[in-house]
């Protein structure tokens, strides 16, 4: 399987509503929302033999990133998605003048904290009751981009 990484168009937007709803503990996020990361933000897809097979975005405000949403769809998972998206997020933070990054995750998703760890994120707090349906802390995660392993093995 060929996986490519690459910035969204305004044409990705619907299969990436669509990938993300297939996805239950996705963020779920209106077309608006994803059309402002194109133009505020960084989305960037994962393309897997034609099919688009996750994505990555993230806000950009005042030099510092916040990573929200990382999706992997079900057929693609433990392929190295994920680690790639995230590999091409850093490498765009680096080129940025090495921002600093920040992010949260469900406590449940352990696979996701690993994957952060792996890349050098460091756990830096806990917002109790953060996420809804169902009800669970989030734990938060920063790290400056100079910090950052964004050449991390596939895990």
């Amino acid at each position: 399987m060929h996986t490519a990484i690459r910035p969204a168009t305004i044409n990705d937007v619907s299969e990436i509503i669509a990938l993300e709803r297939s996805v239950e503990n996705a963020a779920h996020w209106s077309r608006e929302q994803y059309e402002s990361r194109l133009k505020d933000g960084c989305l960037l897809v994962a393309v897997s033999d034609g099919q688009l097979s996750g994505f990555i975005c993230a806000r950009v405000l005042l030099g510092e990133w916040e990573i929200e949403n990382i999706v992997v769809g079900q057929d693609f998972l433990r392929r190295g998605i994920a680690t790639a998206l995230l590999n091409a997020l850093l490498e765009a933070a680096k080129k940025a003048n090495n921002p600093t990054l920040h992010l949260e995750v469900r406590e449940s998703n352990l696979a996701a904290q690993r994957l952060y760890a792996k890349h050098g994120f460091h756990q830096v707090g806990k917002r109790p009751n953060y996420y809804r349906d169902p009800p669970e802390d989030a734990i938060l995660y920063s790290s400056a981009a100079s910090d950052l392993n964004p050449n991390s093995a596939p895990g």
